[in-house]
């Protein structure tokens, strides 16, 4: 069954001609994990933002769970949906485990009052999310990659079906990319979560993701399995840069997922 199903979708950012999505039809199943492929302005952040409603489709339909995704208050959609962004400012000092706590409002209400269960679901997000160690820190004294791990486990904390994530490593090193893959992963092979992720990271995707979504220029250029879409000639054509796709066969119980190598272009082309 389909949770949320797009059917050409285009988005136009006011005083812009030029459509940030354009025609973009997908479904995106329960229990899997789609990743959202593509370079720097092809319309990742404004799929993900569009399908949780923040921003309305200029033109086509979007459906969450077989009703319009604009119909539902922002309260039903924060109990069933949990968004970690790139980044976010904090308008004033918080520790760790407050803002973890947030993930509870759905759940809580505007008093915040928590309850044992809460407690508890709290705990096990930071536990999860590697961050159980760092409860008083300030958020202010933590690094960029510190910062992401605690905004997922604020997700987390929420107990939604649906996570969404908008470049959730690009401030994480090796240890911690793989961690936060190899976790949304687990999610959904445990059957309690569907994950949506917007990475740059093509190599991750394509070794722990189960549906591929590559875009260009706002349009969908290949979806489907990481074999599908994780091709030298998609990537050199969308990325515009030259790479070989191998398939490894040493990657654990992901052997075999295509694995992207750019390669060099030589002195001759420097500055191109």
């Amino acid at each position: 069954m389909s949770l949320f199903e797009l059917r050409d979708v285009s988005h136009f950012y006011r005083g812009v001609t030029r459509a940030a999505l354009a025609g973009v039809t997908l479904d995106v199943e329960r229990g899997s994990l789609l990743a959202l492929l593509g370079p720097n302005g092809s319309g990742k952040s404004t799929l993900l933002r569009v399908m949780l409603g923040e921003l309305e489709a200029s033109s086509g339909s979007v459906m969450y769970a077989g009703r319009p995704s604009n119909e539902r208050s922002r309260r039903e959609v924060a109990s069933e949906i949990a968004f970690v962004p790139q980044a976010e400012s904090m308008a004033f000092p918080m520790t760790v485990r407050k803002l973890v706590e947030m993930g509870r409002y759905p759940h809580t209400g505007i008093l915040g009052r928590m309850g044992s269960a809460d407690r508890e679901a709290v705990d096990l997000a930071m536990e999860r999310a590697g961050v159980a160690d760092l409860g008083g820190r300030s958020m202010g004294n933590l690094s960029g990659g510190e910062r992401q791990r605690v905004r997922i486990a604020r997700a987390l904390a929420q107990q939604p079906k649906i996570l969404v994530l908008d470049e959730p490593t690009a401030a994480l090193d090796l240890h911690f990319a793989m961690e936060t893959f190899e976790l949304m992963s687990e999610l959904t092979e445990e059957g309690s979560f569907t994950v949506v992720v917007a990475t740059h990271n093509l190599n991750l995707a394509a070794r722990y993701a189960t549906q591929l979504i590559l875009l260009c220029s706002g349009r969908i250029e290949a979806s489907g399995l990481p074999s599908e879409v994780i091709t030298a000639e998609n990537i050199q054509r969308v990325y515009r840069w030259p790479v070989v796709v191998t398939s490894p066969a040493d990657l654990g119980p992901r052997k075999g997922a295509p694995q992207v190598t750019p390669l060099s272009l030589g002195p001759d082309h420097k500055g191109r």
